[in-house]
């Protein structure tokens, strides 16, 4: 008889539960998280294993990775899609685990995408480079907000970065500290600047560009940098069944449930890829200015709704011009997005 396991992973065990067709339980125990420990548990059943459900935690690599390379029919459940342990008052890990072999039974596991362990290390990589430019851009607001409170000045990023010592002297006034809380900013930027260009140094060579990637290329917005964190974020394009789903995917559609034109609740809206999320809004931010069609599009819906709508809903028919140029191999054409 076929048996399932559920694993419920956390930051210094695993529990796993294995139970059969009937819902039976045959194996339950807590596990440290030892990959040793793990495979010496699961081998006296594993000619009887039908699947393994791991939960996509924040640390499921060293896992799913070890159970592959030995062969085991592993599955990424998507916590985001699952409504765990329905009816029951008093969860714990036990019911969690059993929950995800009971999906497994049933066929209904919702599953993530196992990313191929070759290409992971640059995708998070780039990741990495990410958090960096948030950082940044954060250090800029600060800088800005610090210009603004001791000179009344609403200056932007490109005229700090055009400052000279003698003019931050004149709008900052003559208190020390005050000028060297701004060039403590100054320092943060430019060493950030510096570790961004290093991870872009080290990542392009590892990068080979497809033909419907290099297509990308000719979104306006997307530039190199953004082309490949689509690439590595997307994964096989074939995994979406329609731009719609790809759309949800980049978080790129409200997050709302409606019935008879009333609001009737949210859906969840964390669901899916929060980079891919910031890449489509980086590329409408820079469509914006370089594409006067998509610029214009955009101000004519920035007219009727806030300026933060009109910019992800320029991000929502980017994402979806992205997938047919990536599914049907097609150069891309503004006419076609916006008319």
């Amino acid at each position: 008889m076929d048996l399932y396991c559920g694993m419920d992973l956390h930051g210094d065990n695993v529990f796993c539960t294995l139970m059969d067709k009937d819902y039976q339980p045959v194996f339950e125990r807590r596990l440290p998280n030892e990959l040793a420990v793990v495979l010496q548990a699961l081998a006296p059943y594993r000619d009887r294993l039908a699947g393994v459900a791991v939960e996509s935690t924040y640390n499921w690599y060293w896992l799913v990775d070890g159970l592959q390379a030995q062969q085991y029919p592993v599955r990424l459940a998507n916590p985001a899609r699952m409504q765990e342990n329905i009816g029951l008052k008093n969860a714990n890990d036990k019911t969690d685990a059993r929950f995800l072999a009971k999906q497994l039974v049933m066929g209904v596991l919702p599953e993530g995408y196992i990313y191929p362990k070759e290409e992971r290390s640059v995708r998070d990589l780039l990741r990495r480079r990410l958090c960096l430019v948030q950082t940044r851009t954060g250090e800029w607001l600060r800088l800005e907000g610090l210009v603004a409170r001791h000179s009344g000045q609403d200056l932007g990023i490109q005229a700090l970065q055009k400052l000279e010592d003698g003019a931050l002297n004149q709008l900052l006034g003559n208190d020390p500290l005050v000028l060297e809380a701004a060039q403590i900013s100054y320092r943060h930027i430019a060493f950030l600047d510096q570790e961004i260009r290093r991870i872009e140094k080290a990542v392009e060579p590892r990068v080979k560009l497809t033909d419907g990637y290099e297509r990308l290329l000719g979104v306006p917005g997307i530039g190199r940098i953004l082309t490949m964190t689509i690439m590595l974020e997307t994964g096989p394009i074939s995994r979406f069944p329609g731009p719609g789903n790809y759309a949800s995917y980049c978080r790129a559609v409200k997050a709302e449930h409606t019935s008879n034109d009333k609001k009737k609740g949210k859906g969840n809206s964390k669901s899916g890829n929060r980079y891919l999320a910031w890449a489509y809004v980086e590329a409408a931010n820079f469509a914006t200015r370089y594409s006067p069609e998509l610029r214009a599009w955009y101000q004519r819906k920035a007219a009727r709704t806030k300026r933060v709508v009109a910019l992800k809903a320029l991000a929502n028919k980017l994402a979806k011009a992205c997938f047919f140029i990536l599914r049907d191999q097609v150069e891309f054409d503004v006419k076609k997005l916006v008319g």
